[in-house]
């Protein structure tokens, strides 16, 4: 999930509305693969059985136990390695990205 500093600072609550949807989503699929599967096969994104097997196999419930700071500064730290950026890790999270409304739902959808 991303956003602008711009529109997470002038719609709080829009933000993490829509941050919760999500993780509502990722829980929903995890927890009911038959059903999400049969909902994109029915809006047309794809065969049920495709889309029950890609969602049986892929680790959604795992989102609560991802450091994610630690991926982004794995991943920064990637990056920066081919030159594809300038800046540490370190700066990059500094700056850029903010775990507030991330840590809460955590917490919140943790039932």
């Amino acid at each position: 999930m991303a956003s602008t500093k711009e529109f997470v600072r002038k719609y709080p609550v829009a933000t993490k509305r829509a941050l919760r949807a999500i993780l509502k989503g990722v829980d929903l699929c995890s927890s009911d693969p038959s059903r999400a599967a049969r909902a994109m096969a029915q809006r047309g994104l794809g065969s049920y059985e495709a889309s029950l097997t890609v969602l049986r196999e892929l680790p959604f419930g795992r989102w609560r136990e991802i450091d994610l700071a630690d991926t982004l500064r794995f991943w920064a730290l990637r990056m920066r390695e081919v030159g594809a950026i300038k800046s540490t890790p370190e700066q990059i999270i500094a700056q850029s990205v903010d775990l507030r409304f991330l840590n809460e739902l955590k917490r919140e959808l943790k039932a």
